[in-house]
């Protein structure tokens, strides 16, 4: 079966319409098939709305996200209770250990971005991932540091990631592979994702996985809960009301 390739953190410049379609386009034409964009919280819906007819010109689905960067595991479960049924992917920067460890146990959350460049400021070490184990949390890798660091600096990331998807793997921990693209020079084909994916060691087809299959499975599975049949895990409304059929009826 042919993969449905995803780039889960696109994120132009929503106050520049021009940008932001262009990169919908690019996005199309590099092969993607779904697209998700990080939405502001204080208009989200107005912002959905036009970034989904956008993707509909564009003819790539679209998949509404936020990126929630709270300071304390408290303000992470209060915007969780306020935003979770409204976007289909829920995103958190762990820029703390406290709200990393809170956000790894969550299963409201469906992604965990470390966004420092220093290592001492990542927090995904082998208690963050024994928590994730037990949620449905992904490792989300942005690419776009690779791309733009030089040098030493992207040096020792690249070393980080290194231990960080060992780890990731150790505890079965998915990974999601994402561009973090501000601008169109920073996006690339699913197959060039995948290659730079192998300078942090992982293998070619964990990360066609990463591009593909697991961001497919975070959409899909939000999506199944989003839906007004949804009623839990497994378990949808199938027929109701009038459809249904009435036992001894003649």
């Amino acid at each position: 079966m042919k993969r449905r390739f995803v780039d889960l953190h696109l994120q132009p410049n929503l106050g520049d319409a021009e940008q932001t379609r262009s990169m919908l386009i690019k996005a199309a034409e590099l092969g993607y098939r779904l697209v998700a964009v990080p939405l502001p919280m204080a208009s989200m819906e107005s912002f959905a709305k036009k970034l989904m007819a956008m993707c509909h010109e564009a003819k790539i689905d679209f998949a509404s996200r936020l990126d929630l960067k709270p300071k304390t595991p408290r303000e992470l479960l209060h915007q969780l209770r306020k935003f979770r049924r409204r976007v289909e992917v829920i995103a958190v920067a762990c820029e703390s250990k406290d709200v990393a460890r809170q956000a790894a146990k969550d299963h409201r959350v469906d992604i965990l971005n470390f966004p420092a460049i220093d290592p001492r400021r990542r927090f995904f070490d082998r208690a963050e991932a024994e928590l994730a184990s037990g949620s449905t949390s992904a490792l989300e890798i942005d690419l776009k540091p690779i791309l733009t660091l030089k040098g030493p600096v992207r040096i020792r990331l690249l070393a980080t990631l290194r231990r960080e998807i060992a780890i990731a793997e150790d505890y079965h921990v998915p990974i999601v592979i994402s561009s973090g693209a501000t601008n169109p020079l920073q996006m690339r084909k699913p197959m060039e994702m995948a290659a730079l994916a192998s300078l942090f060691d992982l293998d070619k087809p964990t990360a066609l996985d990463a591009i593909s299959k697991i961001p497919l499975a975070i959409v899909g599975r939000n999506r199944e809960k989003l839906s007004s049949n949804f009623v839990a895990p497994g378990i949808r409304i199938i027929r109701m009301g009038r459809d249904c059929p009435h036992e001894g009826k003649n």
